[in-house]
């Protein structure tokens, strides 16, 4: 088990939801978090509150934004140990209607903002002799469920690229893995896009939803397991 006690961790879209409650968790660990997401008054809130953090704005669907990021942190800390790329935002539409210029901005987000994370953090990684990069992925990639195709297919690309990652930078004791959240009680779904007022799910045939804590344990799980996937359930 590879503990996280004195280890730098960045993490992405970490102002509410799954990423405040696993840089919260992280924290009370032991962790040196790095908190990145685009609201500047709310990090300067988190910084007070979570000992020992540091508070990066960041667009994750801008590259020169994400490139700073990594920069930033690894200038203040002096080391990167882990990236957990959790920024992403939805998108409900059948596919015959989703508009492009909506599903590039879910790419952009949810697929170029992590791969442009990780190029500029595994330099840094291989440097220091070690590393490990957790991509935050979903369930919903390893089903079909209508209306949710477009952002689905981003969540597809993640685990693609992230688990040839894995394959390629084991060499250099970078660890490279996936963690599938299922249903969680977040503000995940109020935030996406939606066309037409479309719903993913009837929430009466769905199962009670996670808290965002309790995908933080797993996220955790997922560090000090060192696995390839981990599911919210298993």
């Amino acid at each position: 088990m590879k503990k996280v006690d004195g280890k730098v961790i960045i993490i992405t879209g970490a102002t509410g939801g799954i990423g405040l409650a696993t840089a919260r968790l992280l924290a009370q660990h032991g962790a040196k978090v790095a908190l990145a997401a685009r609201s500047v008054e709310v990090l300067e809130t988190l910084v007070n509150e979570i000992p020992g953090s540091f508070a990066v704005p960041t667009d994750m669907a801008k590259e020169t934004d994400v490139k700073e990021m990594i920069h930033k942190v690894k200038e203040h800390f002096g080391r990167i140990d882990v990236l957990v790329n959790n920024a992403g935002k939805g998108l409900y539409a059948p596919i015959e209607h989703v508009a492009i210029h909506e599903y590039q901005k879910i790419i952009d987000l949810n697929i170029i903002g992590p791969l442009i994370a990780m190029q500029r953090v595994i330099p840094i990684m291989r440097e220091q002799g070690s590393g490990h990069i957790l991509n935050i992925s979903s369930l919903v990639s390893k089903n079909y469920f209508p209306n949710l195709g477009a952002y689905a297919s981003t969540k597809y690309a993640l685990n693609c690229l992230s688990l040839t990652a894995r394959a390629e930078l084991e060499k250099d004791n970078i660890i490279v893995n996936v963690m599938h959240p299922g249903l969680t009680d977040t503000g995940f779904s109020k935030n996406s896009i939606k066309v037409g007022g479309v719903a993913p799910f009837n929430r009466e045939d769905m199962p009670e939803a996670d808290s965002a804590e309790y995908v933080a344990e797993r996220i955790l799980h997922a560090i000090e397991s060192e696995r390839a996937e981990v599911m919210a359930h298993e």
